[in-house]
């Protein structure tokens, strides 16, 4: 134990999801701890659709009353298209022939923890306000507008948080540094933590319209605006996202791999435009709609750490693993990294012992399932658009349901993704195959060890 006196038991970098449900935990449960955000909220930011393993973290810190105050849209599954008339829809292997629309339900599997069929889609704006506030009021002391500078780190000592206000620098000793900066990570790129992901490039660009017909790649009347959309494009690994934000604003975008992006911001609108047009009925919809934010460029998402924890420290959400977010994963496991890491500190404080072996319940339980979203991920993209196969089988609907649903913490590999890598392999290697030159340009072991 240190004799110097700490000015709080916990120092957070970053107020986004992470930080915020991490301070309202630690709050709740008594400890003293201090988020600092460099930017000022609300801020912009890409809407997101959640998973429903969030829920358990709202009901944990009593946050659920305030999602349905905000009336945030409730998302009750996903649907995934793709162009009618495309060959991949004329054969049956397997008794697994995908169908142009696929849907799943939430509803359709029991999730523990989890007692309502839904979850939410939220402006990450509001939303991630919201969270601050409440950790706030759990007493947890948040600083916005405040850049950390530096976090000294030294053997035998207490961690130092150097901070600038106004014009002069401050520092304030901790008894544990929590990262929780998302894809700015600012331990990893400080202790050269971080891998870039030898896979993943894609890129993805953005904007929000009102007035679009959710409903307009769905028979009318289908009752499934509210669901998250995930639209196939012609273009190997690329895809259209649409989310809810309101009851009449729709977040729409078009991602695909670095190598299909053009380099100027004109031509990405172009590209933006020409890959809705590859869907006609999209194109149609949304053109009758009105762009009410502008477009807005993500790139470069996934990487690694070689570690996520350290002596007195830790990385939580998107500052320790970021991975493809074609599932809405980000929140879901910053949230739940809070719910996995607060139970090491607040044990880590308890006993006095804040090296790195007090954290290896979180580590180990975080690098599980952040590895099952990648493996899922990785064939996922190999499948492309027959991954619908999947969803429409009855014999792995509900396994792939459960890993939707975020429930991905638990298990080493869940078997259905040992089965479809099994498949994906058998189709790789038979060029007679009918889905041979249907499956995307990633192999279905596309994956780096360290992820």
């Amino acid at each position: 134990m240190h004799s110097e006196e700490a000015d709080f038991d916990v120092g957070i970098i970053g107020g986004g999801p992470a930080g915020a449900s991490m301070a309202a935990y630690l709050a709740k449960a008594g400890a003293k701890c201090v988020v600092f955000e460099r930017d000022l909220f609300p801020r912009p930011h890409v809407g997101e659709s959640l998973v429903p393993s969030s829920t358990r973290v709202f009901k944990d810190l009593d946050f659920l009353a305030v999602m349905e105050r905000e009336r945030f849209p409730h998302k009750f599954g996903a649907v995934w298209t793709a162009a009618g008339g495309r060959r991949e829809f004329d054969h049956d292997w397997l008794g697994m022939a995908p169908d142009v629309r696929a849907d799943i339900r939430f509803e359709e599997r029991d999730q523990p923890g989890v007692d309502q069929n839904y979850t939410y889609h939220v402006d990450r704006g509001k939303f991630d306000n919201l969270l601050l506030q409440h950790a706030n009021g759990f007493g947890a002391e948040v600083f916005q507008g405040v850049a950390v500078r530096d976090v000294r780190l030294e053997a035998g000592e207490l961690p130092q948080i150097c901070f600038a206000l106004g014009q002069r620098q401050v520092h304030c000793k901790v008894r544990v540094v929590v990262d929780c900066s998302g894809r700015r990570t600012f331990l990893g790129n400080r202790l050269k933590l971080r891998i870039k992901d030898p896979v993943f490039d894609q890129y993805a660009i953005h904007a929000w319209f009102e007035g679009y017909d959710r409903t307009a790649a769905m028979k009318k009347g289908s009752g499934k605006g509210d669901y998250i959309y995930v639209h196939f494009l012609p273009i190997t690994n690329s895809w259209i996202w649409q989310i809810p934000i309101t009851d009449s604003v729709t977040s729409i975008g078009v991602v695909t791999q670095r190598k299909h992006f053009a380099k100027r911001r004109e031509a990405r609108e172009g590209f933006f435009w020409e890959s809705i047009a590859s869907r006609p009925e999209l194109h149609d919809a949304l053109r009758k709609a009105e762009q009410v934010r502008p477009f807005t460029e993500e790139g470069d998402y996934s990487y690694a750490m070689q570690q996520i924890t350290g002596d007195a420290w830790l990385m939580v959400g998107d500052s320790g693993r970021f991975v493809d977010p074609i599932f809405s994963t980000g929140v879901s496991i910053a949230l739940n990294s809070s719910r996995f890491a607060h139970k090491d500190i607040l044990r880590a404080l308890e006993t006095g012992d804040t090296s790195r072996t007090s954290f290896r319940e979180y580590e180990g339980t975080l690098r599980r399932g952040t590895r099952n979203w990648y493996n899922f991920i990785s064939v996922y993209y190999r499948l492309n658009v027959l991954f619908t196969a999947f969803i429409t089988d009855p014999r792995y609907r509900l396994d792939v349901l459960k890993l939707l649903q975020g429930d991905v913490y638990e298990e080493q590999e869940p078997e259905v993704l040992a089965r479809m890598r099994e498949i994906v392999t058998t189709v790789e290697n038979t060029p007679s195959h009918p889905w041979h030159q249907l499956l995307g340009d990633m192999t279905a072991n596309a994956f780096n060890p360290a992820f």
